[in-house]
């Protein structure tokens, strides 16, 4: 397979042996051929050239994986992370052994060899698990390279309601997709993503963006919607919502944003979009129950942002 991608406004080529099979919601994120001179297909404009890639990931199948060189600056149960000066000393390229919680060993070893191009080795044995998300995905680093285009990943579910985008976000387990479906249920919106969405700015507007992971919810389209607010998510006994200060609202999208904390200056720029997003979308708490009072009591805190 040699073709391009977009997400947000990442657009890269992946290059990889035709026993590598990127899953369904990945596959919705392509953009067109990588081969030079194609144009896009299945899409509304269809004359249109493929804009040129950024960035290549080459995927290559092996029966062992490296050790990759470099200093360890991250370690977790799931991934080790490595730095290393490029040549000429004005570039840390990393390097990843990515790994899955409750297993010995890693299935990939993702290396980047340039400010434009990664390669992974894949372990042969773990080829029949690709199509779960997080899987694939977590091969690209996909974080790293949109951090540096004012775009964040947001734990959350997302829903498009009379054409703004309300996100839900918390901890896992905390009720995000019961809420979005309770939205569902009583309101009539639609459920974007049920479990990630991308942030990003368009004419001075945050918006919402797909995302190609989805968790269990099944709900991954890959649309762009702007933002009416962010609800942090907390259970309780009585419905409650709040809009929250700034300073109260950062450590908790803070908690629920995907974040490179060894590389200080993604991290740093990551807290600076933070920032901005807070100057301009309101985040509300919301101490909420299973029921459609949950669903009254947001309404009617949204419908006073509008007041």
């Amino acid at each position: 397979m040699d073709k391009l991608f977009q997400i947000g406004d990442f657009i890269f080529r992946l290059c990889c042996p035709a026993e590598v099979t990127p899953p369904e919601n990945f596959m919705k994120f392509e953009s067109g051929s990588g081969l030079p001179g194609q144009r896009e297909s299945g899409q509304v404009e269809e004359s249109r050239t493929v804009k040129a890639p950024e960035y290549t990931y080459h995927i290559e199948v092996s029966d062992h994986l490296p050790e990759p060189d470099g200093k360890i600056v991250a370690r977790r149960p799931d991934l080790l992370v490595f730095q290393r000066q490029a040549e000429g000393g004005r570039q840390l390229l990393e390097s990843r052994l990515i790994g899955v919680k409750g297993r010995p060993d890693p299935y990939a070893c993702y290396r980047e060899t340039s400010a434009n191009r990664a390669e992974i080795l894949l372990m042969q044995d773990e080829l029949r698990d690709l199509h779960i998300d997080p899987l694939f995905t977590s091969l690209l680093a996909l974080e790293r390279r949109l951090v540096r285009k004012d775009q964040m990943v947001l734990h959350c579910a997302y829903v498009e309601y009379r054409g703004e985008a309300i996100l839900f976000s918390a901890p896992s387990e905390t009720g995000k997709t019961t809420q979005a479906g309770l939205w569902e249920k009583y309101r009539g919106s639609r459920t974007v993503n049920g479990d990630r969405s991308l942030l990003g700015k368009k004419e001075g507007r945050w918006i919402a963006q797909g995302w190609p992971v989805c968790g269990t919810s099944e709900a991954c389209h890959n649309e762009a919607i702007p933002i009416k607010a962010v609800v942090m998510l907390s259970q309780a006994k009585e419905n409650r919502a709040e809009k929250l200060k700034p300073g109260q609202a950062f450590p908790l999208l803070y908690s629920q944003i995907t974040v490179n904390k060894w590389n200080m200056q993604d991290h740093l720029h990551t807290m600076d979009l933070i920032e901005d997003f807070l100057g301009s979308v309101p985040v509300i708490h919301l101490g909420c129950t299973i029921s459609e009072e949950a669903v009254e009591c947001l309404e009617e805190t949204l419908q006073s942002l509008d007041a």
